[in-house]
């Protein structure tokens, strides 16, 4: 059953975010130059943030200004008052440095306990944690919410797979936490070892960190024999913890709206999108005291709604995240994402959940070839198959890649550690 705060009526609920977007913006105002130059320059003061209404008058805050305030240039308190610092990985530049302080700690166990119930999850369940632990928060986030559950929890880390199968066998695991490409090569390295991934004791997979599609939730459901449920967050709002999928309904992520403010814009123009239209995920902290964030752009695209979930919650729910803004791929003018590619392939109960993306420029023009991976065992006629994906991807995307190859199960590279990668560009 839904906790009260879950099932409040929005009435109440934005009355409660309203009092805390004004504390928040006050917060940042006095204690981080940044927003306050940049409010100054937006013509706001933090008296004429009356509710959340006046939200759209604020400016953004985007993942350059991490960079460019690196290392703690956005920290509302000092290092005296700090208990723990993350940062993300920095594969594309200076890693965005994040700070907590005992508070904020707090909240994060607070909202990790409540997305895990939300799972399902409760406090006689072993959840093994897969996710990495260290500067990365998806660790310590999972370890911090399933203590304050009251669960036991296995902290396992990422990597040493056989080893992890071993874990889930010898000591129950109830629930697993991991990425969902992780999910699959768990599943692939039981088999291996001879194990029945479906005759495990894992229930739940508590999947995210990387965009997951519907089919690739049921690869990983059918595989494991445990339901997956998709947990969406960030190291700039907290780490994971901003949304989770209910267990009875799955219909959605329940946004925790009582600490964090969502809205959809256009990523072109900025421009807040009515309920139910897909767009760039625009998220506001309302209670983070070492790092308050106001406007962020997550990139991630996707759309809210606001109806009551069949379980009773009332929050908004975000739909799973069908890519980020800056993942768009432009091939000949045709502009697709990553997701979308995936979402064909796995159409064809011939291929394996394994794909990767090659792009080229050859004198002036897009080269865009595809490689894939058959399920083990098959036997099938490749060409047609070949055929079959060629001409649904061009019906679908209107996009037809200049070369598909059908590769063995098992040739393309699997991640023990870290996220999945699928898209080379090579232009």
């Amino acid at each position: 059953m839904a906790g009260t705060t879950e099932r409040a009526a929005r009435e109440e609920r934005r009355e409660l975010q309203t009092e805390r977007l004004r504390d928040t913006v006050a917060h940042a105002y006095e204690n981080v130059p940044f927003y306050r130059e940049r409010l100054d320059e937006a013509g706001v003061s933090a008296e004429d943030v009356q509710s959340v209404d006046d939200l759209e008058r604020l400016p953004f805050t985007t993942k350059e200004h991490f960079r460019d305030e690196y290392p703690d240039g956005l920290l509302a308190v000092d290092d005296d008052e700090l208990l723990r610092i993350h940062a993300s990985s920095g594969t594309t530049g200076k890693p965005k440095i994040v700070g907590y302080t005992e508070r904020d700690l707090g909240l994060w166990h607070e909202v990790m306990a409540r997305s895990m119930a939300a799972a399902g999850i409760g406090a006689d369940d072993t959840v093994q944690n897969a996710y990495g632990y260290g500067l990365f928060t998806g660790g310590l986030g999972f370890h911090g919410g399933a203590e304050e559950l009251g669960a036991t929890v296995i902290p396992s880390g990422s990597g040493n797979t056989g080893r992890q199968v071993e874990l889930a066998r010898d000591l129950e695991s109830d629930a697993l936490a991991c990425t969902p490409s992780y999910a699959l090569y768990f599943a692939e390295t039981a088999r291996e070892m001879g194990v029945d991934p479906r005759e495990l004791p894992l229930s739940t997979v508590l999947y995210g960190a990387e965009p997951c599609t519907e089919p690739m939730r049921e690869e990983l459901e059918e595989r494991l024999g445990a339901v997956g449920i998709e947990n969406y967050g960030l190291s700039e709002l907290i780490g994971p913890g901003v949304a989770v999928e209910c267990r009875e309904a799955q219909d959605g992520m329940h946004i925790w709206e009582d600490h964090f403010y969502p809205e959809v814009i256009d990523p072109t123009t900025g421009e807040t999108l009515p309920e139910g239209e897909e767009g760039e995920l625009v998220l506001t902290s309302l209670s983070k005291e070492a790092l308050p964030v106001l406007r962020y752009r997550t990139g991630d695209l996707t759309s809210l709604t606001y109806e009551e979930c069949a379980c009773g919650r009332t929050t908004a729910r975000m739909n799973g995240v069908t890519g980020r803004a800056d993942d768009l791929l432009v091939v000949r003018g045709v502009n697709l994402y990553p997701s979308q590619v995936e979402d064909v392939v796995l159409e064809f109960d011939a291929v394996a959940p394994y794909y990767r993306i090659d792009l080229y420029r050859e004198d002036e023009l897009d080269r865009m070839e595809l490689t894939v991976e058959l399920t083990g065992g098959f036997d099938g006629d490749r060409e047609a198959l070949c055929k079959g994906v060629l001409e649904r991807l061009e019906n679908t995307l209107s996009v037809r890649p200049d070369a598909l190859e059908l590769v063995e199960y098992g040739t393309i590279e699997r991640t023990e550690v870290g996220k999945v990668k699928r898209v080379y560009d090579h232009r």
